[in-house]
């Protein structure tokens, strides 16, 4: 059985306009992966490829060790999806939804369903169409966790819901990942959020991998610098504003060191520690 919940090797998918890839993407088992990244940068092409829609150029795509293509009916059984776009309205009542979805997934766990309907104020007897958007991704988060699916793919699940659904929902996935046994992958702008609650991260931009690891192994790699003096090119600094004879910039540690920085000539002002949004405005930029 593989280590990784998720594995993508050398994906590609090309579009007139837009190239996907090469990707590789590791979703270690039993974790709550954070996969952020620009709005066009690939994520929500990279999820669909995940579920079959559409087929990738190249590479190749796994989870829990089965091949997305090959063991497709196998796979969707392991794996819970949700996602704001969504449409439940042809059922009419929440209730018919579940009963629906629950005729197809043999492990529903009602107790759960129930519980996850009474903490986001849902009934049975509601209409889906005069639901609010918050609350219509609240549903679509109870069909795809009631039956406690091994894999958990969300495509920006936070987005309408306010603080008290945020912080249940992420309890919720806490809880379920306690085991080891259960993993999430979350595609999100909500970068607090996802270094809050996520213990993995990977940042896409114009469809390649930027950076991928644990989220203290990166917050860790990164600093913010004040620099004095002529700066120059070096591999992994980014300068954010230059103003006068001072530079801030993001530094990557492990490219380029303190010390190498001091020995080009920079009179090193300040390094401070970064948070994962700095790190995403600082490399999302053009």
């Amino acid at each position: 059985m593989s280590a990784n919940a998720v594995e993508i090797r050398g994906l590609t998918k090309r579009f007139k306009t837009f190239c996907l890839g090469p990707l590789d993407l590791t979703v270690p088992r039993g974790a709550i992966y954070g996969f952020v990244g620009p709005n066009g940068a690939g994520k929500t092409t990279t999820i669909d490829l995940i579920f079959g829609m559409g087929a990738n150029d190249s590479g190749r795509i796994t989870v829990l060790g089965l091949d997305h293509r090959r063991d497709d009916a196998a796979m969707k059984r392991e794996v819970g999806y949700a996602s704001p776009e969504l449409n439940f309205q042809p059922w009419g009542k929440v209730g018919r939804v579940i009963e629906f979805m629950r005729a197809f997934r043999p492990t529903w766990d009602n107790a759960y369903c129930d519980h996850l309907l009474g903490a986001w104020h849902l009934k049975h007897s509601d209409s889906v169409w005069s639901l609010s958007f918050g609350t219509k991704i609240k549903l679509a988060l109870v069909l795809a966790m009631a039956w406690r699916p091994r894999v958990l793919v969300l495509d920006e699940p936070t987005v309408g819901l306010d603080p008290i659904a945020k912080d249940l929902l992420f309890a919720e996935l806490l809880s379920a990942v306690r085991d080891g046994e259960r993993t999430v992958l979350i595609s999100s702008h909500a970068l607090q959020d996802v270094e809050r609650f996520a213990d993995h991260v990977g940042m896409i931009k114009h469809g390649r991998m930027i950076f991928e690891g644990a989220i203290p192994d990166l917050l860790e790699r990164y600093r913010m610098v004040d620099l004095e003096g002529v700066i120059g090119a070096h591999a992994g600094l980014w300068p954010q504003r230059i103003d006068g004879g001072r530079t801030r910039a993001l530094l990557d540690v492990n490219h380029t060191s303190l010390e190498r920085l001091a020995q080009s000539g920079a009179r090193l002002l300040e390094a401070a520690p970064v948070t994962l949004q700095e790190i995403f405005v600082s490399l999302g930029k053009d």
